[in-house]
């Protein structure tokens, strides 16, 4: 490839940037569900004709890399039998998915009748059929309680729709706006498609697959480098995951191994423990994209996203663990298992990489609620993101972030709007305030947690929990302490007191009900006594820090 560009090789880079991002707007702007719309709960990409990651948009990044493994399953699945102007539709876990709700669309890309590339979105469902609407089943002990699995299936073929197809998968999902949510995830493909068809006709096919080619190797060799930096050795890490939703008292242990030799790094957890019964058990491709995006927050943040990434990168999970469920296990919540496999490769990366990790995250603790609103006739689902966005961990030179959600989100998810809120569901937002003294104290602290109160508005509000960060705070380093524990408590009229389970389902909540969550806060990274004292002085003042608090923790006595 000796007539490789190297201006030529970053416009290629950027411009496949550029057309995920376009890509992400047009979802952002043409889907209906707040989960997509307003929190971002998806990704959009771009793969070359093999199904290697050229580029993608991560607002969600847990869903960042499991698009590409679904993309060499259809190209294999489909060998012989994909055209120009077809669209397939893909879900399914036990075919390199990584949640049911969670459905891609895949568009080929032909130029002059070859296929040169993909473009591919992926987004959060507001509802994907089985048991319990909204798709978190927490009683669920197989896929089928949970979900309508979608293996690789071609929804347009040839460019015409196969309306048999389109409606036996519709049939089976409860609300209208996820078909219309899924023709603007296709839509948001043939915006792909477009550009990229512009991008090789501009400067030609042989080009385009030479920088292309270069381009992953360049990522691949930055990868590299940033390996090296690292010292050889194995190095070991544990992340505990609290109660599967069946058993009482059930705790599951994530283990991690990590070889770093040269420029090569192998995460394995063949010591992990075993899938459960519950709906507590992941899929390879979502452990295995918690441990990318959990590395890359160490790494060189201007590396691009493609294929070059992650083939320095091997993770062996064996089947049969609770990060890699067998066939049929539910595994509903195997996003979910990003944060506490994030606390294992944290701490066992802490010791050689102390000025690149960063204290423990606020783990998820989140709710669903659905049912009838009345006043306008229509049902409503709402993953309530705001309530569950807690702190994010300090690190060497800098305070964690405040309200930034989980590590697989890494502020990915945004806050709904609060007027949006109560217009897309009949509740009434009461209050969402930053929580003082929810960061965990350090030289550098962690970032605030929230708390977050509404009055539910139906009937027969049904309320599912999903999550962990109330048994076990997040964690410091170095010194630092702890967060705070999440909550979720609800207070119905008549006076009754519910804290659920972090992973339960609570029918016939009434109306007017009082909805109470704190978020956690993330942990904090060295000894607080060596916190700067100004800093103290103008946290305490602003609320962040009660001057109580900073006496006992901070060894801090006012002037």
């Amino acid at each position: 490839m000796s007539n490789i560009d190297p201006i030529l090789l970053s416009v290629y880079a950027r411009a496949f940037k550029s057309i995920a991002d376009e890509m992400s707007i047009s979802v952002q702007q043409s889907t209906r569900s707040p989960i997509l719309c307003e929190a971002k709960d998806f990704v959009t990409g771009l793969y070359d004709g093999e199904g290697n990651m050229l580029e993608q948009m991560e607002n969600l990044p847990i869903l960042a890399f499991s698009l590409a493994p679904v993309c060499k399953y259809i190209i294999e699945y489909y060998a012989g039998d994909i055209n120009e102007g077809d669209v397939f539709f893909h879900n399914d876990v036990f075919s390199m998915g990584n949640q049911n709700n969670d459905v891609a669309v895949y568009k080929p890309i032909f130029f002059e009748g070859e296929l040169v590339a993909w473009s591919a979105v992926k987004g959060h469902q507001a509802d994907i059929g089985g048991n319990v609407p909204g798709g978190y089943n927490p009683n669920a002990t197989e896929v089928w309680q949970e979900a309508l699995r979608i293996p690789p299936i071609k929804v347009v073929e040839g460019g015409k729709l196969r309306k048999d197809i389109w409606n036996l998968i519709f049939a089976n999902i409860r609300f209208d706006i996820v078909q219309h949510d899924m023709k603007a995830q296709m839509g948001a493909c043939t915006i792909g498609e477009r550009r990229m068809l512009d991008l090789v006709a501009k400067y030609g096919l042989e080009s385009y697959q030479d920088h292309k080619q270069a381009l992953f190797e360049a990522t691949r060799k930055m990868m590299e480098a940033e390996i090296r930096k690292v010292p050889n050795g194995v190095y070991k890490g544990e992340g505990k995951v609290y109660y599967d939703g069946r058993h009482e008292g059930s705790e599951f242990t994530i283990r991690v191994e990590i070889t770093v030799e040269d420029e090569k790094i192998t995460f394995d957890y063949e010591d992990t423990d075993a899938q459960t019964d519950g709906f507590v058990n992941g899929t390879y491709t979502s452990s295995a994209s918690a441990t990318i995006l959990t590395f890359l927050q160490m790494v060189n943040p201007d590396i691009p996203h493609n294929q070059g990434m992650v083939e320095p990168i091997k993770i062996l999970i064996p089947e049969g663990k609770i990060l890699n469920a067998s066939y049929p296990k539910a595994t509903t919540f195997g996003n979910h298992l990003c944060p506490p496999n994030a606390d294992a490769i944290i701490r066992a990366l802490s010791p050689a990489m102390p000025n690149k990790v960063t204290a423990g995250w606020n783990n998820l603790l989140c709710s669903l609620s659905t049912g009838e609103d009345t006043e306008k006739d229509d049902t409503y689902v709402d993953i309530f993101f705001m309530g569950m966005k807690g702190g994010s961990g300090a690190m060497d030179g800098t305070d964690g972030y405040d309200h930034i959600g989980m590590i697989d989100a890494s502020g990915g998810v945004l806050d709904q709007d609060y007027e949006m809120f109560e217009q897309q569901t009949p509740h009434t937002l009461i209050k969402h305030e930053y929580y003082t003294d929810s960061a965990g104290a350090g030289k550098w602290r962690g970032g605030l947690g929230t708390e977050t109160i509404y009055k539910i508005g139906s009937e027969d509000t049904q309320i599912v929990t999903f999550g962990d960060g109330d048994f076990e705070p997040s964690f410091g380093l170095f010194g630092g302490a702890g967060g705070n524990l999440n909550l979720i408590k609800m207070t119905y009229p008549d006076g009754t007191e519910v804290i659920p389970n972090n992973k339960d389902l609570i029918e016939n909540v009434p109306k007017d009900t009082i909805y109470y969550q704190i978020a956690g806060g993330g942990g904090g990274y060295g000894r607080a006594s060596e916190r700067d004292r100004d800093a103290l002085t103008r946290e305490i003042r602003d609320d962040i820090i009660s001057a109580e608090k900073a006496v006992e923790l901070y060894d801090y006595a006012a002037e």
